[in-house]
């Protein structure tokens, strides 16, 4: 709403002063009458167009009409009703539907409270020039006085216009932002299921199919005796992987895990791995990089290497696992998970991953950049 009851007050408190110099002067009947009526026909328009004038609406228009003949009316009865142009002024410039509007309003208000001037009494040269420059000098300033106003309220709608943007752009980012969350969040545990529970059943598999196929009664229950162990570790991988914690497996230290890991891979699988591991300097979160690498490492060795031998060596952040496979082409495309997810998974640690492949085996040379000085 435009005229709200700040333009109210201010609209009584006018009409009160005037009606107040009304009845207090010396005016004949008619002049009374005509200014007592001006100001009630102002009061009647306002209680009827105030509340639905708005850039230069039929309300607005109409009330516009009505303050330009009151102004007129009011002065032709009384000199001193003049003063009815400190609202007039503000008043048709707030509800016009333009700068052009505005100043064409402010011209009529301006023109007829000279015409009331005329009217009101009789003139001589000097007072009519006195008269005409006040008019004028009051039209300026409201012409002025308007447009500075205008321009600050068009830096104000644009400001509005500006934080409405950028408050859409905010919310537009907080959406993405929570979509990629989710994004990564899947990410994550895709790693993490592929890195733990991937291989564990991977494990698990190969142990049953050689536990099947034994015919010793105390070797088949020693394989089944390694099935239930990474059965149990598996189970305990999940529990950790759904309570959102780091590996189990770490809870006594990186070497201690990577022994764990290297020595059932031997048991499982019957390739050789030796290990050299120094753990010092090293942060959580690259722990649990280097532990998940070196399960993905190993797992690609047991499916696709053919190797009978492998290392791992892990000295102050850098992580060296070697097979002597028979190799891949490293620039060849892949459709599996395990050295992109190697990647991704460093990426969140700013590490590294270069792979060398050849006949005599495969390479993988792993840098971390999270390591104490």
């Amino acid at each position: 709403m435009v005229l709200n009851r700040w333009w109210l007050a201010a609209a009584l408190v006018v009409c009160t002063v005037l009606a107040v110099l009304l009845l207090t002067s010396d005016r004949d009947p008619w002049r009374l009458a005509l200014g007592l009526g001006a100001l009630v026909a102002f009061l009647v328009a306002w209680a009827v167009l105030a509340k639905d004038a708005s850039a230069g609406n039929r309300a607005a228009l109409a009330l516009t009409v009505v303050t330009v003949v009151v102004s007129g009316a009011g002065t032709a009865s009384m000199a001193n009703f003049a003063i009815f142009q400190c609202l007039a002024f503000p008043l048709v410039w707030v509800v016009a539907r333009s700068v052009r509007a505005a100043i064409v309003a402010n011209v009529a208000v301006a023109l007829s409270v000279g015409v009331g001037f005329l009217i009101s009494r009789p003139l001589d040269q000097v007072e009519l020039v006195e008269i005409t420059f006040t008019v004028l000098l009051s039209l300026v300033f409201s012409i002025v006085f308007g447009l500075w106003i205008s321009h600050f309220a068009t830096l104000s709608e644009e400001r509005q216009r500006l934080l409405d943007r950028l408050q859409a752009t905010q919310a537009e980012l907080e959406s993405v932002s929570r979509e990629a969350g989710v994004i990564s969040e899947r990410e994550r545990l895709a790693r993490e299921i592929h890195d733990t529970i991937a291989q564990d059943l991977t494990g698990m598999v190969m142990l049953a199919q050689r536990a099947r196929q034994e015919t010793d009664a105390a070797e088949r229950e020693t394989q089944l005796a390694q099935l239930e162990q990474t059965a149990r570790e598996a189970l305990t991988e999940t529990r950790a992987l759904v309570a959102d914690s780091a590996p189990a497996s770490l809870d006594a230290g990186l070497v201690a895990a990577l022994e764990r890991l290297t020595e059932r891979f031997t048991r499982e699988t019957g390739i050789r791995v030796t290990l050299s591991a120094d753990g010092d300097g090293l942060d959580r979160s690259a722990e649990v990089v280097v532990l998940r690498c070196t399960q993905e490492a190993l797992s690609n060795v047991r499916k696709h290497s053919g190797a009978d031998a492998a290392s791992v060596t892990l000295t102050r952040g850098t992580l060296t696992i070697s097979d002597t496979g028979h190799g891949f082409d490293p620039a060849a495309p892949t459709t599996g998970f395990g050295l992109s997810g190697m990647r991704d998974r460093l990426a969140l640690v700013g590490g590294s991953l270069e792979v060398a492949s050849g006949a005599s085996g495969t390479t993988l040379t792993i840098s971390l950049a999270k390591v104490d000085a």
